[in-house]
């Protein structure tokens, strides 16, 4: 059993309604679905790690409590709108402010867009968790899942594997592995979500040698 988990698991069960409430019309990439994968893949990682697993489960559940599509504007700045509400939401919980302050600052980093490597253990298992789950199998199925979304085409035919040209997931999603996804694993920050990655990185592999075989 995690320390504090008696504590705070009536906190963490009613902020999973509030979330799935407040998730349902997001994208399938980023839905409740999505964010309980990252909710269950930090709280391996938080044992692992010997997080406070309070903190960790909080910050899985809100990441992306605000979500836009990747093409929208403010699709950029999701963290940031997630931070600011998971705050509101946490004062009506029993999180100190030093708490909250750890919880929104992770949800703040863990934006591979941002470009930041968090602070706190905690935003380094959140941002370890929710990269996982771009990689692997799910990753591969969420990554066309939003190419879909967004009207993409799957592949550039003249060079599909960006042998020779920079990549463009605006207009490709299989661009999106060579411009994010394959870069993801040398990006973990704790040694549990390295093991992992590595692991998810050779069903990516595969799944691109297999493609060159039938396109």
């Amino acid at each position: 059993m995690f320390p504090y988990e008696n504590s705070g698991l009536d906190s963490i069960e009613r902020l999973k309604k509030i979330v799935k409430d407040q998730v349902g019309r997001n994208d399938p990439a980023h839905d409740f679905e999505h964010i309980m994968r990252v909710y269950n893949n930090s709280k391996k990682l938080a044992r692992k790690e010997h997080a406070n697993p309070r903190l960790v489960l909080a910050a899985a559940l809100l990441h992306d409590i605000v979500s836009y599509p990747k093409s929208d504007p403010r699709s950029k700045n999701a963290s940031v709108a997630s931070s600011a509400k998971a705050a509101k939401i946490l004062t009506r919980y029993r999180y100190t402010k030093n708490e909250i302050e750890i919880i929104s600052d992770a949800i703040l980093d863990h934006s591979f867009s941002r470009g930041k490597v968090p602070k706190t253990i905690t935003g380094k298992i959140l941002q370890d968790a929710d990269r996982l789950d771009a990689i692997g199998s799910i990753g591969i199925a969420r990554a066309f899942s939003v190419g879909g979304s967004e009207g993409r085409h799957f592949y550039n035919s003249k060079d599909p594997f960006c042998k020779n040209r920079k990549p463009d997931d605006t207009v490709w999603t299989l661009d999106h592995f060579y411009r994010k996804l394959l870069l993801l694993e040398k990006k973990m920050n704790t040694k549990s979500a390295k093991v992992e990655a590595r692991r998810r990185m050779k069903i990516m592999k595969q799944f691109l040698d297999e493609l060159k075989t039938e396109i």
